[in-house]
């Protein structure tokens, strides 16, 4: 009687994709210095739109978002729309790299077995990726909207036969980190974080969701074409902006250590909302919006599309993953 032989080779099992770091830090820090390069006036004018409020006679100095482009261009030049750039443009590698890198990585460690990401997980995933991108958001924003709202501090003061001192961001964080310790650059961590979680949640999910809607390479790597990811950057972005846009009005009049005489102080989140609430109305949270939809939709287009064309994996040499 023959006998059978049976093979005992275990069988090979499916190799898990690795999770490649420094590519995708490396094209997060590459998309985020772009994206800011050229939206970056825009940022400017949504700062000052937030930060200024409306007198008791109702009066305002900017009435929109051209009339204070056209004012801070007149008043300040071509260089003045970038007042604030360096600081954003040196941190804004790390944030763009946490961000974009951190939300890769838990919707990798989120997928189940089967390769399935649920739209809670990539909420979660998104969530995280926002939380753990304020430890360097918070400390660039705050020294940023400084920089950004002197100009208009200035023309104010400047109206009320006053002079205000020009300080420069490295002399800020100096002050005050003597002042009040490492601390001192983190004013405003809370309403930063309900910023960014809320557009992470919100961002993430829709860009992947719109993502998949589109044509595929045909390179068999099962991406999209280029300008799918920069048109599903454009819509998540600004749709996730101007849904937190409220959040980001409190987070910016937070950390606006200077005012304009007249304007008032803010203790925290909760009285920046009913004080704002009370004198200027819900509006008011949607003050610099449209600015800022311009400002996001692109600045998030760019970073997709550089990230998702590898950029970094070209120049290191490795394969996409």
């Amino acid at each position: 009687m023959a006998t059978i032989q049976v093979d005992k080779t275990p069988l090979e099992q499916p190799k898990h994709q690795q999770f490649a770091l420094l590519p995708k830090i490396i094209n997060g820090g590459i998309a985020g210095v772009i994206g800011v390069t050229c939206v970056f006036p825009l940022d400017l004018v949504k700062t000052r739109l937030q930060n200024q409020q409306v007198g008791p006679n109702g009066e305002r100095m900017y009435k929109s978002m051209f009339d204070c482009f056209r004012k801070t261009y007149a008043a300040e030049g071509y260089f003045g729309m970038y007042r604030g750039s360096g600081v954003n443009i040196l941190l804004i590698t790390p944030e763009k790299a946490i961000k974009l890198t951190a939300n890769d990585y838990f919707r990798h460690k989120l997928t189940t077995k089967d390769g399935k990401l649920p739209i809670s997980s990539q909420m979660v995933a998104g969530g995280l990726a926002g939380a753990f991108q304020i430890v360097v958001t918070t400390p660039m924003e705050l020294l940023k909207i400084q920089m950004q709202d002197a100009g208009r501090v200035a023309a104010a003061a400047k109206l009320a036969g006053k002079t205000v001192e020009k300080v420069s961001a490295t002399q800020l964080a100096s002050q005050l980190v003597k002042e009040k310790g490492i601390f001192g650059l983190y004013k405003g961590i809370g309403a930063t974080g309900l910023r960014d979680v809320t557009f992470s949640v919100i961002y993430f999910p829709l860009f992947a969701t719109l993502n998949d809607l589109g044509p595929r390479r045909k390179d068999g790597s099962g991406e999209a074409v280029f300008w799918c990811s920069f048109l599903a950057g454009l819509a998540a972005g600004s749709t996730a902006a101007l849904a937190v846009n409220p959040f980001d009005v409190v987070k910016t009049r937070l950390q606006a250590i200077k005012k304009a005489d007249g304007e008032k102080e803010f203790k925290g989140i909760s009285d920046c909302i009913t004080k704002t609430l009370k004198h200027e109305g819900p509006t008011a949270f949607f003050k610099g919006g449209l600015c800022r939809m311009i400002v996001i939709a692109p600045l998030f287009g760019i970073a997709q599309t550089v990230y998702y064309l590898g950029v970094a994996e070209g120049l290191l040499g490795v394969e996409k993953k």
